[in-house]
């Protein structure tokens, strides 16, 4: 008798989880698998001398880079939290920690004053978070 693989992107029985917790973590172990395909291309076009093999390895990582992009836009979309404080990280000049900090300051006491619910059991679908207060 053959069984199923399991996947260890699960910590949860997988069949206890709900359909949008199951493909969030598909994504996020998209993004991370796609992290880790533009690390390994870095790596070899370090050490690859010849530059058409280069070339080919530059565009395949651009294309994991696509990827990692497209699955970052995915979660971002079901996480209006995180989407917030990703606004005040990415595409700023200066100290990246520092803007880090204010980001999630400013994005959790913002969540908190229109009274969302900021942890766990956070509805994964796009829109208002207010139905999930307690």
């Amino acid at each position: 008798m053959m069984t199923a693989m399991g996947f260890d992107q699960y910590h949860e029985p997988a069949s206890e989880l709900p359909s949008e917790t199951r493909t969030f973590a598909r994504l996020c172990a998209s993004l991370t698998e796609e992290a880790e395909a533009i690390g390994w291309y870095e790596q070899r076009l370090a050490l690859e001398p010849d530059a058409t093999a280069r070339a080919i390895m530059r565009d395949a990582q651009g294309e994991e880079f696509k990827h990692f992009c497209m699955d970052l836009e995915f979660l971002l979309r079901r996480t209006p939290l995180w989407r917030e404080i990703a606004i005040g990280i990415l595409f700023q000049e200066g100290d990246i920690v520092e803007h880090g900090e204010k980001a999630e300051e400013d994005a959790v006491a913002g969540a908190a004053a229109r009274g969302e619910r900021i942890t766990g059991g956070v509805s994964l679908g796009i829109g208002s978070l207010r139905e999930e207060v307690a």
